[in-house]
């Protein structure tokens, strides 16, 4: 039973995570051969100022 966890900023619509979530449940029935009945999707929104690259907050770009 695969459980995949996507972390990603937050400001995604409805529509958006409803495509992500078909798109990946896809991919993983198809390359690890699991029932999509079986797979599992975790969305973590963070806020552009819990996250950083190269030392600025993704809010402050």
């Amino acid at each position: 039973m695969p459980i995949i966890t996507v972390k990603m900023l937050e400001g995604r619509s409805d529509e958006q995570k409803r495509a992500l979530v078909e798109k990946v449940t896809e991919a993983v029935s198809e390359t690890a051969g699991a029932p999509k009945e079986n797979i599992s999707i975790i969305i973590e929104e963070m806020s552009k100022n819990h996250y950083a690259v190269a030392g600025v907050r993704a809010i402050d770009k």
